[in-house]
């Protein structure tokens, strides 16, 4: 991990690893943190930190289902006491397993509509994915 990458992944009680490599530096007495290029507010092209919250969050989604369909976690509230979390927000990131494949993948590979974010795929209700495709402009 020592590529200058962020890295996210999921861990096996369904938590995220996110490693965001940076150097700390002295100046002036005070410590100074310089992120990696593109994380300074600066874009390298190709993963924009809002794809990669993308990532990060259907990751999450996926870890969390994981963990319910495998018993670990009676409910979604048990789930949400073990993490730490607001219940409804676990719940609204776990509708987010329910994605159309295509849907899904394409944001894996950073062919997500423009101006495609978290909030937008938290308002998408229905499970029907020709619904989703078109309330998220896959369509």
């Amino acid at each position: 991990m020592s590529d200058g990458k962020v890295t996210i992944r999921s861990t096996a009680d369904g938590g995220l690893l996110i490693h965001v490599p940076m150097l700390m530096r002295k100046r002036f007495g005070r410590k100074l943190i310089i992120a990696p290029e593109g994380l300074d507010g600066s874009s390298t092209g190709d993963h924009p930190a809002s794809q990669e919250l993308l990532v990060a969050i259907l990751a999450r989604a996926h870890a969390w289902t994981r963990l319910l369909d495998e018993g670990k976690y009676g409910s979604t509230k048990q789930l949400a006491d073990a993490l730490g979390k607001d219940p409804s927000y676990v719940a609204r990131v776990l509708r987010l397993a329910t994605l159309a494949p295509d849907i899904t993948q394409a944001i894996l590979d950073g062919r997500e509509p423009d101006g495609l974010s978290y909030m937008k795929l938290i308002k998408v209700l229905s499970c029907d994915w020709d619904e989703q495709r078109r309330a998220l402009g896959f369509a």
